[in-house]
């Protein structure tokens, strides 16, 4: 009987099926009631035992990442449209991270991967965190190459960048900067590392 009923009577074809209806009810879950959920969350959501969910996401954290991926494709079609025609590099991650920062108290599964509670060990600069920050950086209207950006800067630049809008999320400052003053100091401090980095001269 709750074989008939579990996955909503209608049992997943293949493992990638299953694995992305987990990812699904979790992103569904997590849109609802915020990230305090668990595998006996998603599980019962989807009519089936944990050790179903287990057999695709051995940890709540590991789900909870991919659901974080999962969900912020609206996200970057947002950032992609408001950094639109902004071909300096310096000045479009500053953007980037402003941007980010104002859309992550709405979007509780970019809010989940700044505060970096959904990894207990590699948080930020997860394998997951650092994907979602290449797609997200090469979005631009920049020519990361021409601009002295190889790969392996390209995926350093990623982390820098991640790093500062975490650190800005967990503790914004006391008082918190006007948006005016923060990308001034993003502006002076950021976008200054950035335009220095990925000088010709400086990249391997």
């Amino acid at each position: 009987m709750a074989g008939r009923r579990g996955w909503g009577g209608s049992p997943p074809g293949s493992d990638e099926e299953a694995s992305r209806r987990i990812v699904i009810a979790a992103v569904e879950l997590i849109s609802r009631n915020g990230t305090a959920i668990s595998i006996a969350d998603v599980a019962e959501s989807l009519g089936v035992i944990r050790q179903t969910v287990y057999r695709y996401f051995p940890s709540t954290d590991s789900l909870l990442r991919a659901a974080a991926i999962a969900a912020v494709d609206g996200f970057l079609d947002r950032l992609t449209e408001h950094v639109a025609g902004i071909e300096d590099p310096a000045e479009a991650v500053v953007e980037a991270v402003i941007y980010t920062l104002n859309e992550a108290p709405r979007v509780p599964q970019l809010g989940l991967m700044l505060s970096g509670s959904h990894s207990h060990t590699e948080g930020i600069t997860s394998e997951e965190a650092l994907a979602f920050g290449m797609t997200m950086i090469r979005r631009f209207d920049v020519d990361w190459e021409r601009h002295g950006y190889g790969e392996h800067a390209l995926r350093e630049l990623v982390e820098y960048q991640l790093r500062t809008m975490q650190s800005f999320f967990i503790s914004p400052g006391n008082p918190p900067r006007s948006q005016d003053e923060l990308r001034a100091y993003l502006r002076r401090w950021v976008g200054s590392a950035v335009a220095v980095t990925g000088s010709p001269a400086s990249t391997g």
